[in-house]
């Protein structure tokens, strides 16, 4: 099994290094990654600029673009043969509920997805001051690896997982989970740069409004691995039916 790793922390990053390790004895690992932190990149390319690719260790290079790039170049004419699945991680944070929009490690899953292969993405949900224990969160990635390689998922979904900042003996298992979502995100931070010239900086996100039980939220609060399948198809199927109506019956007369 060829499998391509990525993230949205850059290729130095230690959730990145974790998974690599944890990924390694289950197949031909490459690794194509962010040359920095990349976070909220969400789904964005590169389409200004031209995108180079570097090789800093063995089957490991970096790229002068986002997640969704790395992911792209690699699955679409870097390399002369192909992958199998796509691991996006570990990410320096959680990627719970509404984060999933922005999210670059989310991103780069998704779009091994859209080109065909399976896709995961691992983030580690840190607080401060909390122990970092990405280590506990790449050997939950290993697990499911193991489970996709012996038994695939349909091939419309990317899972995305998070894990709670414990070490491995204390999680309370795997929860398949639905997304919550957040409480409005704090204001904006009004700073100023070095010249004195108004600068802002983009407020932190609000906390779980939507985490009862059944959500992402919930899950890591009780201690369990959330485990939520997400598909790339954003259309509300539901509501055609009733915009169909809408139109009709709203249309402006001509």
């Amino acid at each position: 099994m060829k499998i391509l790793l990525s993230n949205d922390d850059g290729y130095r990053a230690q959730g990145l290094s974790a998974l690599r390790a944890a990924i390694e004895p289950l197949g031909s690992v490459t690794v194509v990654a962010p040359d920095r932190n990349r976070s909220g990149a969400s789904n964005s390319l590169t389409l200004d600029v031209p995108l180079r690719a570097w090789r800093y260790d063995e089957h490991a290079y970096f790229v002068n673009g986002t997640p969704t790039d790395c992911v792209h170049l690699a699955i679409s004419g870097l390399f002369d043969f192909d992958h199998d699945l796509v691991v996006s991680g570990v990410n320096d944070g959680a990627n719970l509920g509404d984060d999933v929009l922005y999210s670059g490690t989310v991103a780069a899953a998704m779009e091994g997805r859209f080109l065909g292969l399976s896709a995961v993405a691992v983030s580690l949900c840190v607080e401060p001051g909390s122990p970092r224990n990405f280590e506990a969160a790449a050997r939950v990635a290993a697990e499911l690896v193991k489970r996709l390689a012996q038994r695939p998922l349909d091939s419309s979904v990317i899972l995305n997982v998070n894990v709670p900042d414990l070490p491995n003996g204390q999680l309370r298992g795997l929860r398949v989970t639905r997304l919550g979502n957040r409480h409005r995100s704090e204001p904006v931070v009004r700073a100023q740069d070095p010249r004195g010239r108004e600068v802002f900086w983009v407020g932190s996100a609000g906390a779980g409004q939507d985490a009862g039980p059944g959500t992402d939220f919930h899950a890591i609060a009780e201690g369990f691995v959330s485990i939520t399948p997400l598909q790339i198809d954003l259309t509300r199927h539901a509501s055609i039916p009733d915009t169909e109506r809408w139109l009709r019956d709203e249309a402006p007369a001509p």
